[in-house]
């Protein structure tokens, strides 16, 4: 049920599915410490995130001194239906809002009627020398209109407009939780542009031909905290929206709100910036080990494949000097220096794997088969310092 509602949420672009506060704080991190300087003089760029009630923007905009950011692009939607009851970012301070304002008998309280929103932060200061930084700082020097910028878009905030491609243009680094829906053409125009980038995806989107090739070559990989919480995300749900049968936890806000928690199976970060975690090897057993201990018998070799079916990641022989066929939770514990990735059952259509198929099997190539048996999707390795 999460899922489709999220997946039906993103399809129609409502950010009602809010990524946590601190699941953002703990991915980043992790590329803090393996280059303190990663976002050090960047422009990022938050392309699918309201800035009233992102998390995201609460991320970086309160961090962005720490991070040694120069500049800060949020864009959004047209408006939440729960917008600015979150993040308490009150646009009445912002520069202009009486002049931004549609209509204000049909005026949504405490919140401009405008289409979408953009967000240009350059500096952040405590303005109001309580001796700590926070958001309503921020508002105060909008109001102040020194050195940041808050204007609507001219179009809906869609990440194709030329608008936000403008925008995009201008970054260095983008991270956001895109439409899911939308994953392989948002992946494409951010490679296109060579933009680095961290964002939220579906697990199966690896299987997608126009995914799947560049997670073969390197070109990207899935984030330091990949597989959490038995490989889901929990995000949040403000009360005006949330579904009751979708809710696993109740928390407050800052502001005083409801905010309800539900958890979506299959949910990673996709990226291009380099962390520790992906060079770490694998600890493995020997073949005969894994036979001794775990299966108890010999590797299944496949009907349709010159290669072994190893059903658990855990399992992988580390002296096997062949292909190995395992499932996609291989990229949770990827290590580019260990293993060569080869193809996918999944993908094998276009091409990406015409030499292990075997010629005798015959016309069916979708997926990998064990004694005639279907299985689910699966990714071909072989170890890089172990060859026949």
């Amino acid at each position: 049920m999460a899922n489709k509602n999220l997946t039906n949420a993103k399809r129609a672009k409502n950010d009602e599915f809010y990524t946590q506060y601190g699941d953002i704080q703990k991915e980043i991190q992790a590329y803090l410490d393996y280059d303190s300087n990663v976002f050090k003089n960047k422009v990022v760029y938050c392309n699918c995130d309201d800035p009233f009630e992102s998390n995201f923007f609460r991320y970086f905009v309160l961090n962005f001194n720490k991070l040694g950011l120069k500049q800060l692009i949020t864009t959004s939607y047209k408006p939440s239906p729960i917008a600015n009851t979150e993040l308490i970012l009150q646009p009445s301070f912002l520069p202009g809002y009486e002049d931004k304002v549609v209509s204000k008998s049909a005026e949504p309280k405490g919140r401009p009627k405008v289409t979408a929103n953009k967000f240009v932060i350059n500096n952040v200061s405590d303005m109001d020398d309580d001796g700590d930084f926070d958001l309503q700082d921020i508002a105060q020097q909008l109001k102040a209109n020194k050195h940041n910028e808050w204007t609507p878009l001219e179009e809906d905030g869609d990440f194709k407009s030329p608008e936000c491609v403008e925008l995009l243009k201008q970054s260095d680094i983008v991270v956001t939780n895109p439409p899911f829906s939308l994953f392989r053409e948002y992946v494409k125009q951010l490679l296109s542009n060579n933009k680095k980038f961290l964002i939220i995806g579906n697990l199966n989107a690896i299987t997608y031909k126009e995914v799947f090739p560049l997670l073969k070559e390197n070109k990207i990989w899935l984030g330091n905290n990949c597989k959490v919480n038995g490989g889901a995300m929990f995000f949040e749900i403000p009360e005006k929206i949330a579904n009751l049968e979708q809710v696993r936890e109740i928390k407050t806000s800052e502001s005083g709100k409801k905010v309800y928690i539900t958890r979506v199976q299959g949910v990673r970060w996709f990226t291009n910036l380099d962390h520790g975690r992906r060079h770490q090897p694998l600890q493995l057993m020997t073949e005969k080990e894994v036979i001794k201990f775990t299966t108890k018998k010999p590797f299944d070799k496949y009907d349709n494949y010159n290669a072994i079916e190893v059903s658990l990641v855990k399992n992988i022989p580390s002296d096997y000097k062949g292909v190995m066929g395992v499932p996609m939770s291989i990229f949770d514990k990827y290590s580019p220096e260990q293993f060569e990735i080869l193809g996918s059952d999944y993908n094998v259509k276009e091409g990406l794997l015409p030499k292990l198929v075997n010629p005798k099997w015959g016309g069916k190539l979708d997926r990998g088969y064990v004694n005639n048996k279907r299985l689910y999707t699966r990714i071909f390795i072989r170890h890089k310092k172990v060859k026949e």
